[in-house]
């Protein structure tokens, strides 16, 4: 009876000791699911991607899922065109959130975090710098942890815009190749970057002028995205990259139905970062129609957003400055000094960005020159489209003096860092960054990575002018090359070409042309269509 009484109550323990065990394992989700599904509620609804997010942040206590979320939740904020909210959640931190105490992941993690940070605020020169440090390491490329490989997917996804910015189309093409190979079918997450890849692939080799391969691809993302379902901003993607295909075939009645059935996908959703796009393809596509009201309806729904996001954007740079001292120390720029140097430079850049940003809206420069005439700025321009490295020689004797100079003057750019300069401002013009309306010294500076000091000197002894008009010279070159190589451009008003080129009104855009062209935007077009018939 009492041996019978013991295997008895040594059952009833077993079973009271384990059962916990088997409620917790139930009852507590996986935290992959729980951020694929937050990832997932990203392309669906950003306000309910913070809102899920959060929820989970507050009960989380694990410090490296709460790296996780909150990346999740600035990406949110992000698409919503809300920078500065993207860039304070991004950079919120526990007390032991520190490098030291996380692991090679979560580091990788936030690295990617930085540089994606960088990348939405326009500053693409720093974030592909970072990507390609990141990338440096043999061993992280071939790792088989799958959360790093879903990171690396990422950051070449990250590296293809970067390449795609700078027009350089077959980089960008490698760069989505190797993204692919570190993606699976696994979950939610890889799929919506596998379809994110597609999208990209065939906005490149529409660049290219493969239009036709370009098509069947977007044909096939819509495809399967449709068949999986509710995934608003993908979908409305691949439909405004359709209207792309579709303006550049001449049709654009087809790229205005395309349209609207993209943006009826995030019409009522916050997604203002590719609303924006929206807009801007409607105006031009009812223009190209002479729909003048779809044209100023759209067109001042574009202008009104862009000042919203730009003004935004501009923050959200302020913003991440203010915090490259305190959270980034590993800042490329700066990795190869020690920790007390890296405080001291950090804050030499602060405080020169500030100034520069300060000096730029109090005042303006007023000097500006008469430049080429007609013939010669015509030779200007074929002389531009083909390609030549910066160059630069001085003779012997300049040399010399030059040496003496500085021996006097060591505060003088030396002629190596010139050239240094130079060559970065050679690669930064690809990227048609001067065609932002709200373009500053401050703001080339932080895309370039370069002293505002040295930026302003360089551009004043080698271009032969101020900033300003350095910006107003590339401006009406790329619009003068549009008109040239593109019929389409002929047809607009030049109130539109004026906007497009980042000016802010019709008159000064007709002044700055016909000062460096020798004549009115008007004439100007109405000698090219001459010489085409």
């Amino acid at each position: 009876m009492l041996k019978k009484i013991l295997k008895s109550n040594i059952a009833i323990l077993f079973f009271i000791l384990w059962c916990p065990v088997f409620l917790n394992g139930q009852a507590a989700p996986d935290f992959s699911i729980l951020t694929d599904k937050a990832f997932q509620k990203l392309y669906q609804n950003p306000e309910e991607c913070i809102s899920y997010s959060q929820s989970l942040l507050i009960s989380d206590k694990n410090i490296e899922h709460k790296v996780i979320l909150r990346n999740i939740i600035s990406q949110a904020y992000a698409l919503q065109g809300n920078y500065v909210q993207s860039v304070s959640i991004s950079n919120q931190k526990e007390d032991d959130d520190i490098k030291g105490n996380l692991s090679h992941f979560i580091q990788l993690f936030d690295d990617y975090n930085l540089a994606d940070q960088y990348q939405n605020l326009g500053l693409y020169g720093q974030s592909k710098k970072i990507i390609a440090g990141i990338l440096k390491d043999p061993k992280l490329l071939q790792s088989n942890n799958p959360k790093e490989r879903m990171v690396l997917a990422k950051l070449f996804q990250l590296q293809a815009i970067n390449a795609g910015i700078t027009r350089n189309y077959n980089s960008a093409l490698l760069n989505i190749d190797k993204s692919d190979s570190y993606l699976n079918n696994n979950n939610e997450e890889n799929r919506i970057i596998k379809w994110e890849n597609i999208i990209f692939r065939s906005t490149f080799l529409m660049r290219q002028n493969k239009l036709e391969e370009s098509k069947k691809l977007l044909d096939n993302v819509i495809q399967d995205v449709e068949k999986h379902g509710n995934n608003a901003f993908i979908s409305a993607f691949a439909y405004e990259s359709m209207s792309r295909y579709y303006f550049l075939k001449g049709d654009y009645n087809g790229a205005v139905k395309q349209l609207k059935i993209g943006f009826s996908e995030i019409e009522n959703l916050p997604y203002n970062d590719l609303k924006i796009i929206f807009y801007e393809l409607f105006a031009r596509s009812y223009l190209a129609l002479n729909n003048d009201e779809k044209y100023y309806y759209y067109n001042n729904l574009y202008t009104d957003l862009k000042a919203k996001l730009d003004s935004n954007k501009k923050e959200g740079i302020q913003y991440v400055v203010k915090l490259l001292e305190t959270y980034h120390h590993k800042n490329l720029e700066f990795q190869e000094q020690n920790k007390e140097k890296q405080l001291k430079t950090a804050g030499i850049v602060i405080l020169i960005l500030m100034m520069g940003m300060i000096a730029y809206f109090l005042s303006e420069s007023s000097r500006s020159r008469h430049l080429k005439k007609q013939l010669d700025f015509f030779e200007k321009l074929k002389i531009k489209e083909e390609p030549s490295g910066v160059v630069i020689e001085v003779p012997k004797e300049e040399v010399v003096k030059e040496n003496k100079n500085q021996e006097k003057d060591p505060s003088k750019i030396s002629k190596e860092k010139e050239v240094e300069i130079l060559e970065k401002l050679k690669e930064w013009e690809k990227s048609d960054s001067y065609l932002n309306k709200n373009l500053s010294l401050a703001i080339l500076s932080a895309q370039t990575g370069i002293n505002t000091k040295y930026l302003s000197e360089v551009i004043n002894n080698n271009k032969g002018k101020n900033f300003n008009g350095y910006i107003n010279e590339l401006r009406i070159d790329h619009i003068a090359r549009l008109l040239k190589t593109d019929p389409a451009y002929l047809n607009y008003k030049v109130s539109y070409l004026a906007e497009y080129a980042g000016f802010s009104s019709h008159g000064a855009f007709t002044n700055v042309f016909k000062s460096i062209t020798g004549m009115s935007p008007n004439t100007y077009i109405q000698e090219i269509i001459k010489n085409k018939n």
